[in-house]
């Protein structure tokens, strides 16, 4: 079946081509001759005529392949330019992604005091900023974290962006002073108290693992979260009245012996007492 469909599409052909009416030559494309059929046209010498038509079919079709590949050149260069902009276009997006941002002194200032502390400057080493201990406390507030502190203290807060180790800092928002004498309540800040640190260092908190499973679907997801800390040191509370510090004095011990002795003698002499009667 397939031979004769074969002899029947040649023949057809073959009638179109060997055909004296020019009209049946002007309908022939290109697409409709066959390698084969091209090549037994090409090797009759019988039909100058339809070999003059075949040669120029086959120029003009081969000039359309040219121009075609000409067209597909240019769109290749055009697309390798969109891709070079789709490039240009996806580092745009990774540079605002990660973007490096310069603070102006003021921005810093400003989004510190909005976290609740200010930046003095570093620590020097003729600066003695660690007093001893004073029976004084405050409740400050660091970003959205409430602490309590003393005097020497430290504790760990969320990573302050604008200040490096040794940085000597102001603490602003004070909810609360106390000591012996008094107690001083904000509405909701002290605007008078302030609370000294020093930051000792940056670092990174244990590690939690966050593991996600929904039964039956075969999903499990474990993840690890650090985060990063700053670690502060209190040195000194200011807005409230300090109460003297009393020297605690060592009692000598000859001196306990002659007490002991003192408190028991009479007990001695009344049991003597006691004996005698």
């Amino acid at each position: 079946m397939a031979n004769r469909r074969c002899l029947q599409t040649l023949s057809r052909h073959l009638s179109y081509l060997l055909s004296p009416s020019p009209h049946s030559l002007n309908s022939i494309s290109p697409q409709t001759l066959t390698p084969k059929l091209l090549y037994s046209l090409n090797s009759s010498p019988k039909c100058p005529q339809i070999n003059n038509k075949f040669s120029y079919l086959h120029r003009q079709f081969c000039s359309n392949r040219t121009n075609n590949s000409e067209e597909e050149e240019e769109d290749e260069s055009e697309g390798e330019t969109d891709c070079d902009d789709d490039d240009d276009d996806v580092e745009g997006l990774e540079s605002n992604s990660q973007p490096s941002r310069e603070y102006t002194p003021e921005e810093k200032e400003k989004e510190a005091a909005e976290i609740g502390y200010k930046v003095i400057g570093p620590l020097q080493k003729s600066d003695r900023v660690f007093k001893p201990y004073e029976p004084v406390f405050a409740v400050i507030q660091i970003g959205s974290h409430q602490f309590k502190v003393s005097n020497g203290d430290s504790i760990f807060v969320e990573k302050l962006k604008f200040c490096e180790v040794n940085d000597k800092l102001i603490l602003n928002k004070v909810l609360l002073l106390g000591s012996k004498t008094q107690t001083i309540i904000g509405r909701p800040i002290l605007p008078d108290a302030s609370v000294h640190a020093v930051v000792e260092e940056h670092a990174l908190d244990a590690k939690v693992l966050i593991f996600k499973k929904k039964r039956r679907k075969n999903y499990r997801r474990t993840r690890g979260h650090r985060q990063e800390l700053t670690k502060l040191r209190i040195t000194d509370i200011q807005g409230v009245e300090k109460p003297a510090v009393v020297p605690i004095l060592k009692t000598q011990k000859k001196g306990a012996k002659k007490n002991s002795d003192a408190t028991y003698g009479p007990m001695l002499i009344r049991h003597e007492m006691d004996g005698r009667e």
